[in-house]
């Protein structure tokens, strides 16, 4: 299984969880392209701000928009979104990875947008997505990966098992070993 997600438990578990992840792959030189959504010190604070970091290394994309200080309400910014995507779908077609970790497969790729459009891209070139996975969109997931999908337990250990596991199966295939 080339897909697989995990769900953290509680506020931010999961970003901090794929960050963990991605820190660590990346210490060992495997090759990461995708997104992590950094997680802000000020959480608590009532704003609702969102960014993407893009994976290697940046930018880091503001992907909300402002809506003044009498709104209550999250706004996410679908072009400053869709153009993170585009970025991270062209990264794929132009580099070599050994990789895609992205945050989260959310509402709009339960929608048939976002992420789809990289997980797509990158499985379709023979590379292993890893992604953030809400309860609440799970199972929209099932049915875009079709039983090709594999949920992990949302521990460090055993998520950097799978991706070594994916990222040593596929230099094998291609001779890198």
């Amino acid at each position: 299984m080339r897909l697989a997600g995990i769900t953290g438990q509680g506020k931010g578990a999961t970003d901090r969880l794929l960050a963990a992840v991605a820190d660590r792959l990346t210490q060992d030189g495997i090759r990461l392209l995708g997104t992590l959504r950094p997680t802000a010190a000020d959480a608590g604070s009532g704003q609702c701000n969102s960014d993407l970091l893009l994976l290697p290394d940046g930018p880091l994309m503001r992907i909300t928009q402002d809506l003044g200080s009498g709104s209550g309400a999250c706004r996410m910014d679908a072009g400053a979104f869709e153009e993170a995507v585009g970025m991270v779908v062209a990264r794929v077609r132009a580099d070599q990875a050994d990789l895609v970790i992205l945050n989260k497969f959310g509402l709009s790729e339960a929608e048939g947008r976002g992420f789809r459009a990289v997980i797509a891209e990158a499985l379709g070139r023979d590379v292993p997505v890893l992604t953030g996975l809400s309860d609440t969109h799970r199972a929209a997931f099932e049915r875009f990966a079709e039983g090709t999908e594999t949920i992990l337990q949302p521990k460090e250990d055993a998520i950097l098992a799978w991706c070594r596991s994916v990222v040593a199966n596929d230099t094998t295939l291609r001779g890198d070993a």
